[in-house]
């Protein structure tokens, strides 16, 4: 199957473009089309054919590392979504996505960030979606978007230690 998903890294920014660009396809990136916008950023988009969306997205990782060690991921995409990303996915208008929300406040999933552009993670709004509008929505989307959101928590949950992960699991579990 191949799976379609989005790498982004910060990278040093002394690297030559096109030794970056040789590099990752010797690495095993020949199924990304490479990003090279911001000074210091890069942006991947893989079409990889794998036994699942998690052995896609890791190997990439693991391809991406091999040829830019110093690489650090900052997203796994396509994960985080608003109004407007997810009426373009499911083929609304925004106003009838933002409607849509607005009156299922009870099941909907809660943002990541509520304010005046709301986030989510696409895998739990593609679950509602299933299960409560009875939607049809691509398999390999919904694996894609799970496995991303599970990569980019893993890599923030990196970032606080454990003990203190442990003491906010119980609070919010009580």
């Amino acid at each position: 199957m191949t799976y379609e998903f989005i790498l982004k890294f910060a990278i040093p920014s002394d690297l030559d473009g096109e030794v970056l660009e040789t590099s990752l396809y010797e690495s095993g990136c020949d199924d990304a089309l490479i990003g090279i916008g911001l000074k210091g950023r890069l942006a991947l988009e893989f079409a990889r054919e794998a036994a699942s969306a998690q052995q896609a997205i890791t190997s990439a990782m693991a391809d991406v590392k091999r040829a830019i060690p110093d690489a650090r991921l900052i997203e796994v995409g396509p994960d985080l979504v608003g109004v407007t990303d997810i009426a373009e996915l499911l083929v609304f208008t925004r106003q009838n996505m933002r409607k849509l929300v607005q009156s299922h406040l009870a099941t909907f999933p809660l943002p990541l960030h509520e304010g005046r552009a709301s986030l989510w993670h696409l895998s739990e709004v593609l679950d509602w979606f299933q299960a409560h509008q009875r939607r049809q929505v691509d398999s390999a989307l919904c694996e894609v978007a799970r496995v991303c959101m599970q990569a980019n928590v893993a890599r923030e949950s990196r970032r606080v230690p454990t003990e203190q992960i442990r003491h906010f699991n119980d609070v919010l579990a009580s």
